[in-house]
């Protein structure tokens, strides 16, 4: 029998210090994530410096913690990864310099994640990826649409003009004077509204799989201010339910419209977004009424965490793509670099 591949994960992207011991690319041994969410809400957003401030007091317990949890020493471990970007750069770094040291001290090779791929690869932590596939990557700073014939085959085939979906999500919540992270916060208002306003579906009719969300998030802004100037008062319920329902229904039809262009019929929804109850809703009754495979990761693994790192960390060891200790951090890194 083959020896199984125990991988400890590293995940500081973002705002979430994350730690995970995952064997053979699906089996979770540990996960352990420290969220920061409290430290960022009175800033209405993510802070850098703070967020790497909060990484360097976190990394080392994490680690420890994931190991603990996984019952292993770092003797029983394969390899160790890292998520080498997208994200901030000083949190980024937090993570890389703790998976170099570790992997330098136990003479572990070091593998370098793409931080998307991770979130694809989540899906993997509950069945099997099926190929072809398109996904779509809905996130805080991504909006992207990836056709995949295999393991770390990454076309993209459409993306983001302006804004990603999770922003458009945070700018809106605020100008409702929602809490930060707003995307959830929506999506629990817009349960008791209704789509009211008919709010704009920018691109949606045009010959494209990218996406628009920064008509939209004006419109929302416009109609906010040309009420209070009118004294109107304002559903915010049926505002949130509008904007959800204009984003819902730009991501469906892109999508399929991929899926059909692509003649596939396996779909994965992946990043922090994919956590929305309603686009959850409307994806699973349309692949219901399509015949589509659907996966969408349960909603601990939607947001940021070391797992999904390790899953795809998995297919990279495979494929020998490792990194030495000048690994740096890329605040940007297109994902078809990582394409094999």
């Amino acid at each position: 029998m083959s020896k199984d591949i125990k991988i400890l994960a590293i995940e500081t992207s973002c705002d979430e210090t994350a730690a995970s011991v995952i064997q053979n690319g699906h089996e979770i041994l540990s996960n352990v994530v420290v969220s920061q969410i409290e430290s960022h809400k009175r800033f209405g957003g993510v802070v850098p410096e703070v967020a790497s401030r909060h990484h360097v007091e976190a990394i080392t317990h994490v680690i420890d913690q994931a190991l603990k949890e996984a019952e292993l020493e770092p003797a029983d471990l394969t390899a160790v990864a890292v998520t080498e970007g997208p994200g901030l750069i000083g949190a980024l770094l937090i993570g890389i310099n703790a998976a170099k040291t570790f992997a330098f001290v136990h003479d572990l090779p070091l593998i370098p994640v793409h931080h998307i791929a991770g979130h694809i690869y989540a899906a993997q932590l509950e069945k099997p990826l099926v190929f072809p596939l398109v996904s779509l990557v809905v996130s805080g700073g991504h909006t992207e649409l990836i056709y995949m014939k295999d393991h770390m085959s990454f076309e993209i085939i459409g993306e983001t003009r302006d804004d990603a979906v999770g922003e458009a999500f945070d700018k809106v919540a605020r100008v409702i004077e929602l809490p930060y992270p707003g995307g959830p916060h929506i999506d629990k208002l817009a349960q008791a509204g209704e789509d009211t306003f008919d709010f704009p579906r920018g691109l949606m009719k045009e010959d494209t799989f990218d996406f628009s969300f920064s008509g939209l998030k004006s419109a929302v802004i416009n109609k906010l201010h040309n009420y209070s100037q009118k004294g109107i008062e304002i559903n915010k319920s049926d505002v949130a339910a509008s904007f959800q329902a204009s984003v819902t229904d730009v991501l469906t039809a892109k999508t399929f419209a991929a899926l059909k262009e692509y003649d596939v019929k396996n779909l994965i929804i992946a990043g922090g977004v994919a956590g929305n109850s309603e686009l959850r809703r409307r994806f699973t009754a349309m692949c219901e009424e399509h015949k589509v495979n659907l996966q969408i990761p349960e909603l601990k693994f939607c947001t940021d965490n070391a797992a999904m790192i390790g899953a795809a960390a998995y297919h990279l060891y495979e494929k020998k793509h490792l990194a030495d200790l000048r690994l740096n951090g890329r605040n940007f890194i297109d994902i078809e670099e990582y394409a094999f």
